[in-house]
């Protein structure tokens, strides 16, 4: 699907279009549910937070209030990502809450961190690094959750966030680095 449909519903449904609504739903299913089922797999916690439901309680949050404003579908898929990263954090924490303790563990930051599993403890400090990260640079931390959270690709960050892929490369350099130095510190 191309950018011009999913925009025009995008819109129509932000103008209280419930048909527009209902198409974009199932027009952005598909994809949501690829970066949740991406997300799932890195996540080693309790299998009662599914792919379906971790899409269904995004899309919630997405249309909620109304159909907020989305500059493209990339925008959209973006924004997507960081509602599923809240939604996967509240859940660790609740999950977390339940064993009652643990000590922090080390994650890596890297290009293979796309792919590896997750445990609810290592979400959870993934969490608090890009929150630090987030009042040192707000958009370094963007760059890393666009990244990790919904695996887009260079291109598709700098579409996202309306930067060159030049300034993606280097704020992923420098964001990952940064990562490092939070971790070292706390």
């Amino acid at each position: 699907m191309n950018d011009r449909p999913i925009t025009l519903l995008l819109k129509a449904a932000r103008n209280g279009d419930t048909d527009a609504s209902d198409s974009l739903f199932n027009a952005v299913y598909n994809e949501l549910k690829t970066i949740a089922r991406s997300n799932r797999r890195r996540w080693q916690g309790n299998e009662t937070m599914n792919t379906t439901a971790l899409v269904n309680e995004a899309f919630v949050r997405l249309a909620g209030g109304g159909v907020a404003e989305y500059s493209n579908r990339t925008h959209f898929y973006a924004t997507a990502s960081r509602a599923m990263r809240q939604i996967l954090i509240n859940y660790a924490r609740g999950q977390q809450a339940a064993k009652r303790g643990g000590d922090a563990l080390v994650v890596t930051f890297n290009e293979t961190v796309l792919a590896t599993q997750t445990s609810a403890e290592e979400l959870l400090e993934l969490e608090q690094l890009l929150t630090a990260l987030e009042t040192e640079n707000e958009r370094r931390a963007r760059i890393i959750e666009c990244r990790i959270f919904a695996g887009m690709t260079i291109d598709e960050v700098a579409e996202a966030l309306d930067i060159s892929p030049a300034t993606v490369k280097r704020e992923w350099k420098v964001g990952t680095a940064s990562l490092f130095r939070i971790m070292k510190q706390s």
